[in-house]
């Protein structure tokens, strides 16, 4: 990936929570290529086979998404007092990317989801402030559920998921109305897609499932309606972007990151069959998630342009496109060979 901003992390200390994750395990690679010189510490809460109501793991992070990665890493559960106490005294942070939360939109452990997400982000913030370490963290789209305006200021969360990312977005309005000594910026992800997500089972985009699908020559199976289910489908790359330029924004804030464009999850389908030249066509099934589901989202990214420079690259063709080798080997080496 190419260099974002000026900043030289060169013999900088960044720590990345939820590193052995997908987008953190991305960031991890990103200042690796980049900057080697600079000390990169994960600290994740390693999958246990320990799962949700629901059935989904507790924890996606997976030792697979940092073979490879030669920086510092520490399994450790962010809700773990002792283990942040540890984090605090062993480094002196100069960046942390906060990006380790419950992230299953479906889960419904609300006591869980709030100490993980909103009180766990607090006691980090605290030791950002003390090591005076800029704070960027991990938001969501799905703080907006049910709005129909997609700017910071129009949230209206239909999961506890979304409820809680709205309430570490209000810590962090307090903390910079109090004007610490850091930089914070929150980041609202719409609906992230690329390499490393593969460990996420099935809350993996649609784009590895419907690639998965088609490979296995099973016709894709799509929601009645999709071709009006519109999403703002982001690639990986451009996450990273954002999460780059946030280490030094003209403005501490919370801010939007897609591409300002909705597409459709047919549209998906259609790519990814033009361009693995499969055509194995399409079948309708009913949605069962009715009353909890975003039929529309697309950023608004103006804010996000002017405070952090921020500008996607990837249309969804061209992140399908990039993505499409990637699809191709997990389907090869962690599916049809276990």
């Amino acid at each position: 990936m190419q260099k974002y901003n000026d900043i030289d992390f060169n013999n900088k200390t960044v720590l990345i929570t939820g590193g052995a994750g997908f987008i953190g395990s991305n960031l991890a690679f990103y200042f690796q290529e980049n900057y080697p010189e600079a000390t990169v510490v994960i600290f994740d809460s390693f999958r246990s086979g320990e799962r949700l109501s629901n059935g989904n793991l507790k924890s996606f992070g997976h030792y697979k998404n940092l073979v490879g990665f030669n920086g510092i890493v520490i399994s450790g559960d962010i809700n773990d007092a002792k283990a942040l106490k540890e984090l605090e005294e062993s480094y002196s942070f100069d960046y942390i990317f906060h990006q380790a939360a419950i992230s299953d939109t479906t889960a419904s452990e609300q006591d869980l989801m709030i100490r993980t997400n909103v009180n766990a982000y607090e006691n980090l913030l605290k030791i950002a402030i003390k090591h005076q370490a800029n704070m960027i963290y991990a938001s969501s789209a799905a703080t907006y559920g049910d709005s129909d305006r997609f700017e910071v200021g129009y949230e209206q969360p239909n999961n506890v998921y979304g409820f809680s990312k709205v309430m570490m977005d209000n810590i962090s309005y307090r903390y910079i109305k109090k004007g610490v000594n850091i930089s914070i910026v929150g980041l609202k992800y719409f609906n992230v897609y690329g390499q490393r997500e593969f460990f996420k089972n099935n809350t993996a985009s649609m784009v590895v499932q419907f690639g998965h699908q088609i490979l296995a020559g099973l016709t894709p199976k799509l929601f009645e309606g999709s071709d009006k289910i519109l999403r703002d489908f982001i690639y990986i790359e451009d996450v990273i972007q954002a999460n780059i330029r946030a280490s030094s924004p003209k403005k501490s804030g919370v801010y939007n990151v897609g591409t300002g464009k909705a597409r459709s999850f047919e549209d998906i389908v259609n790519i990814l069959q033009k361009e693995l030249k499969i055509d194995n066509g399409k079948e309708y099934i009913p949605n069962p998630f009715v009353g909890q589901y975003q039929f529309f989202t697309e950023a608004n990214i103006e804010t996000t342009k002017d405070a952090l420079g921020y500008e996607p690259r990837f249309e969804m063709e061209d992140g399908i496109r990039a993505y499409l080798h990637e699809i191709e080997r997990l389907f090869e080496m962690e599916i049809e060979n276990g």
